[in-house]
């Protein structure tokens, strides 16, 4: 899946840790689902500002795209808990907690 690839490349370009996970079919579509109904709002937002929509409509609209996020977040740190960080602790490597941790900590800035 070229797809995964280009992903990792990207993001390997910006902020990530360099790790890669290969995502189970039905996991990636669910996710890349969830973003592009995301991505989908972002653009509704975008046209309500050009057409010049009213401050408090634009602010319900963004408050929804934030619960969007959050609700993406959840699901791929559940995910992330169930395969990355189990799997690590499996074969002894402890250190995936720490990573955790750090992670849980920028989240709830």
């Amino acid at each position: 899946m070229d797809h995964f690839k280009e992903s990792a490349d990207a993001c390997n370009d910006c902020c990530c840790s360099g790790k890669h996970k290969d995502r189970e079919e039905k996991e990636y579509r669910d996710l890349m689902n969830r973003l592009k109904r995301i991505e989908g709002q972002v653009r509704g937002v975008e046209n309500m500002l050009a057409d010049g929509a009213y401050c408090t409509d634009i602010l319900m609209q963004v408050s929804a795209i934030t619960s969007a996020l959050n609700s993406f977040n959840k699901v791929l740190l559940a995910n992330h808990v169930k395969t990355c960080v189990a799997e690590n602790i499996r074969e002894g490597n402890e250190d995936v907690v720490d990573e955790l941790v750090a992670v849980l900590q920028k989240l709830m800035k």
